[in-house]
This record gives C-alpha cells, structure tokens and sequence, in this order.
C-alpha cells in the first residue's frame, strides 16, 4: 500500500469515527442497540480501496472510538461492531470489486446487509449476548426486549424480534445512503 492509500484509509477511518459519535435507537429495539452511520466512509472505502482497506477502516474506527470516548461495555460493543461491521462491508467489498458497476454495488450491499443480518444474530446468541450479561442481566436485556415486542422470552427471539429487525434496517439504511454519495466522493479516493 502506497502512502497515498494510507491516507484516504486514515481519513475514512476519522470520518468513520466521528459519524459514530452521532448514533441513535431505534423503536425495535432496546435503546442499548444504537444506529450510526459510521459504516458508509467503511463501505465507500472498500469500494474504492478493496475490502483489505474496509477491514482497516473499520477496525481503526473502534480503536479510536475506544481512544477518545471509551468503553462502556468493556470492549464488548467494539467487539461486536467490528465482527459485524466486517460481516457488512467486506462480502459487499469483494463483489464490488470483482466487477465494478452500478449493479455489482448493489449486488454487494444486498450481500453485505444479509451477511450483516446473519452475522449479527449469530455473534449476539453465541457471543456478544453471553459477554454483555456479565454488565447487565441477561433476564434484563430479554425484559427489554419483551417492553418492545411481547413475544420475547428468551435470547432466541430477543434476537429473532429485535437484533434482526435492527440489523436489516441498519444494513438497507446504510446501503441507500452509500448507494447516494459513493459515485459522487469515487473521484477524490480515484486521484
């Protein structure tokens, strides 16, 4: 890698970093399940650098999140958005990559929101789930859960009714938004 590439991964990692300071819930699920966009400067630069440089990105967004706000959940949450963030960008990086076109890149952010979705329910029951009950009950996450939708009971469909429905709006929403703004800012990450 080019100093040059190192840069624009510098710079989409801050940008990355700064857009995940701005999150917010969303009503299906738990308020401790927040949404940002941060993943849009990851996406834009695994198109435009390859997935290598979205596995970069997204990890030094974490490491400056953990540098400069800290962790509340013991590193369990960065966990979690880098697994996650990863399972999203890189399948959509790799299919982009292969055949650079408008439909490719939407190809990719279909892949990439359903590995989102499957990855996301997947580490929550066997590991993100388990981790984050050692700060807060897990009868109390699945409470929380049950206050949204009343059919859940248990992590299974705390998962299935909540994390899902997070992680697919989550994915479409992200998706649209790169979908809008990665043509127009490709020409500055091609120079």
């Amino acid at each position: 890698m080019s100093t040059k590439v190192f840069t624009k991964i510098a710079i989409l990692s801050a940008l990355a970093f700064i857009l995940m300071l701005f999150e917010f819930p969303l009503p299906v699920a738990p308020s401790f399940y927040k949404l940002d966009l941060s993943e849009v400067p990851v996406l834009v630069g695994g198109f435009a650098l390859g997935p290598i440089a979205a596995i970069v990105i997204e990890a030094l967004k974490n490491v400056l999140n953990i540098i400069f706000t800290g962790s509340t959940t013991a590193y369990v949450g960065e966990l979690a958005n880098f697994i996650v963030g990863c399972a999203f960008v890189v399948p959509a990086a790799i299919i982009y990559k292969r055949n650079k076109t408008k439909s490719s890149a939407i190809k990719g952010l279909i892949v990439g929101t359903i590995c989102l979705v499957i990855a996301g329910a997947l580490m929550n029951v066997y590991v993100l789930l388990p981790l984050y009950s050692r700060f807060m009950e897990l009868d109390k996450i699945i409470e929380a859960g049950n206050m949204i939708f009343k059919g859940v009971k248990d992590v299974s469909t705390f998962v299935l009714f909540c994390v899902v429905p997070f992680n697919l709006i989550k994915g479409i929403i992200v998706s649209a938004i790169t979908a809008l703004v990665y043509k127009r800012v490709s020409p500055l990450l091609h120079k």
